[in-house]
């Protein structure tokens, strides 16, 4: 499962998809343009100034990559667009047509419009840079309330989750999720777990401080109305709670504190309660353990729109790209 990325590039490379990717400014991005149009990841569309780009980076071959500039471009259709969407909020075509200029509500666009399959940002903007256009314009799944993000975690020690292998959720994006949202990000996880993950049949652990009733205490409540939520939304899935993590991963620590449970000690897909455990979670499996943490990946919008960290490296945008590619 080492080869998990490998497999998911390959996968990208016969799919044929097209990514805009709205931070020409940003060398690691036109880089990882680069490489993305080489080995045949996706097809590219980078949103800048064409010379300014040219100029930070002179090395960088551009060839085979649109260059798109949302500043002079003809955005009529785009801003028409943007307008009819939003007018019932009080938009107006003017407040459109500036919009339409921001690179991030462009690339937004350019996927609703469907010039392009899915839209890898965030390497200079902030997470609600993303999540904003891509909520009023691209809005959530059929059947999903709730944008989230998940990051694959492949680890080394293969005696846990899927050969190693685990779905880690919400890790990016939702500070306090309710239970409701919990159960949506759940199920979200769930599915990515096939599609992305390579996971052939999940088995999702909600998380808590406490195992079967073994504490008293709302967060603990909450926890097991997300897990009950859940299984009446999805119940062809594997889904328990409330779990403590070593009862979700651990065979013998399961038999004691959840015996008869068909996730328990078998779980390969982590929800975490809220943000915090979620992001100090992947964090620590990522440093201390040395497990290779790629994401985070948005789920739950109608079309793929990934939020890279503002410290991604090239190799990041590369491997986050593959996976959307993989969601459209």
């Amino acid at each position: 499962m080492l080869n998990l990325l490998e497999s998911i590039k390959k996968q990208a490379q016969q799919a044929g998809k097209h990514i805009v990717f709205p931070e020409g400014d940003d060398a690691r991005v036109v880089k990882a343009a680069e490489i993305v149009t080489k080995e045949n990841i996706a097809k590219i569309t980078l949103l800048g100034d064409e010379s300014a780009i040219k100029k930070l980076c002179p090395d960088v071959d551009l060839t085979g990559i649109e260059i798109i500039n949302p500043k002079t471009v003809d955005i009529a259709s785009y801003a028409h667009t943007l307008y009819e969407l939003r007018k019932a909020k009080g938009m107006t075509p003017e407040e459109a047509e500036k919009l339409c200029r921001d690179e991030m509500y462009f690339g937004v666009l350019t996927v609703y419009l469907g010039k392009a399959d899915g839209m890898v940002g965030g390497a200079k903007h902030f997470t609600g840079d993303m999540l904003r256009p891509g909520l009023q314009i691209i809005k959530t799944a059929p059947g999903i309330n709730t944008v989230s993000s998940f990051f694959v975690m492949v680890t080394p020690n293969e005696k846990y989750g899927e050969n190693g292998v685990f779905i880690f959720a919400d890790c990016a994006v939702n500070p306090n999720p309710t239970a409701p949202q919990l159960a949506d990000i759940a199920i979200a996880s769930a599915k990515n777990a096939q599609k992305i993950a390579g996971i052939k049949e999940p088995k999702i652990a909600l998380l808590s401080f406490s195992t079967k009733g073994s504490a008293q205490h709302e967060l603990v409540d909450k926890v097991t109305e997300a897990t009950k939520i859940a299984k009446e939304l999805a119940p062809e899935l594997n889904i328990d709670g409330e779990l403590q993590l070593d009862a979700a991963i651990e065979p013998n620590v399961a038999n004691s504190k959840a015996p008869g449970s068909q996730v328990a000690g078998k779980a390969n897909v982590l929800i975490f309660p809220d943000l915090q455990a979620g992001n100090i979670g992947y964090k620590l499996v990522q440093r201390l353990a040395g497990a290779q943490a790629i994401g985070p990946i948005c789920q739950g919008f109608n079309k793929p729109l990934n939020d890279l960290s503002r410290g991604c490296s090239v190799e990041d945008v590369v491997n986050v790209t593959a996976i959307t590619v993989l969601q459209a």
